[in-house]
């Protein structure tokens, strides 16, 4: 189906044409074809709902905010299990798969062609995902505030899965050697004549690659944050009826006072000799990117501590609905959105801002428990399916 034709009927222009599950989670082999804007899994709570969304998320970002290892997504008694999908785009239709295995050796194709490198599947297929875990956004701790940041670049910068993984893999190796540095030191004093404390020369060098691939990775979060921003403060203006003024602040470990390379750089060196005494006394890198901070505050009040959970809810929504609109400012064409199971969790007030955003502009996948929460014009427009048992029954009563 051409875009032009898509958009003469509401389709938007990123479509997630057709879906199929094969020994993935609880689906034995089940394909979906979707023909509307939005398609809405309707059925009780673990009969495999939030499964087929979690394959649509695997696709686009290739993890799971539910699990981590590919064994959780392989059903019981099966060596592996499959997702392949169709999708339309502006530049044409592409198809995705991806096989998951018992042993973890994971492959993803494009158009039937294996990549030998995962991180060139990523920016084909764009979603944002609204769970009701999201709401521990807000309440929850600073390492959940940096995963949906990550989350986010990736999207938009799929090089930044590169980034950020130089970024882990030394900081993983720095830890190492302060963690042998800590042992070698507890030995003499224990013990005079035991071995010398690490050469200071290897831990500078893993200083300096810190440094560097830190400064890559806090330079994007800054940049994001400035766009995001004022996206989050319009929509929850609108959400609480200017009553509340939101404020979104990233809060670096490394200060940055500037977007210049060499200066961050020369921060981050400068602050992790100053912490040199108490990373090897615990053994641990204190000083980087792994240890920054997003702030939200409502009315210039911290919403982490002093927000009531309406308000969070509120600040919630007005980040998801930010999401999506700098994706599609930044893509060109709108994300997918994926809702699971966070329409129950909004009160009515906040559900009609959601879906009134929504509308026909974003392909939407929706999980639910009943249908009563909708409005009768959208079930109207919507595909619903029934799921049972890690079945699709076809089109649900509404």
């Amino acid at each position: 189906m051409s875009g032009c034709n898509r958009k003469s009927i509401g389709i938007p222009e990123m479509f997630l044409r057709s879906l199929q599950l094969k020994h993935f989670r609880n689906y034995t082999a089940q394909a979906v074809d979707f023909g509307a804007p939005k398609t809405i899994l309707v059925g009780d709570n673990a009969q495999g709902k939030s499964n087929l969304l979690e394959a649509v998320e695997l696709l686009s970002t290739l993890r799971s905010h539910r699990a981590s290892r590919d064994r959780d997504f392989v059903q019981t008694g099966a060596e592996s299990g499959h997702i392949t999908a169709q999708l339309d785009r502006e530049i044409g239709s592409v198809d995705l798969s991806m096989i998951l295995r018992l042993s973890g050796r994971r492959t993803v194709a494009l158009n039937g062609q294996t990549l030998r490198r995962q991180l060139d599947f990523l920016g084909t297929l764009n979603v944002v995902q609204f769970s009701s875990l999201d709401l521990d956004l807000v309440r929850g701790g600073p390492d959940q505030r940096r995963r949906w940041l990550d989350g986010l670049l990736i999207q938009l910068e799929p090089v930044y899965a590169a980034i950020l993984q130089q970024y882990t893999q030394i900081l993983r190796q720095r830890n190492a050697l302060l963690k042998q540095r800590q042992s070698s030191s507890f030995r003499q004093m224990q013990t005079p004549d035991a071995a010398p404390v690490a050469d200071p020369a290897e831990l500078a060098l893993w200083d300096a690659q810190l440094a560097v691939a830190g400064t890559r990775v806090i330079r994007r979060r800054s940049r994001v944050v400035q766009r995001l921003a004022p996206l989050a403060q319009a929509w929850h203006r609108a959400i609480s009826g200017s009553t509340e003024e939101l404020l979104v602040n990233y809060v670096p470990n490394v200060p940055l006072t500037t977007d210049q390379p060499e200066q961050i750089q020369a921060t981050f060196l400068e602050r992790v000799q100053a912490r040199a005494i108490a990373e090897q006394h615990q053994g641990t890198s204190l000083v980087g990117p792994h240890r920054d901070e997003v702030e939200f505050t409502i009315n210039q009040t911290s919403a982490r501590q002093y927000g009531s959970q309406g308000q969070q809810r509120t600040l919630v929504l007005a980040l998801k609905l930010a999401e999506l609109n700098l994706i599609e400012d930044v893509i060109g064409e709108p994300p997918l959105l994926l809702l699971d199971d966070v329409l129950a969790e909004l009160d009515l007030h906040r559900q009609n801002q959601l879906l009134d955003a929504i509308q026909d502009r974003f392909q939407t996948l929706i999980t639910t428990t009943h249908l009563g929460s909708f409005d009768a014009q959208w079930l109207k427009s919507s595909q619903i399916f029934s799921v049972r048992a890690g079945q699709l029954l076809g089109q649900a009563a509404i």
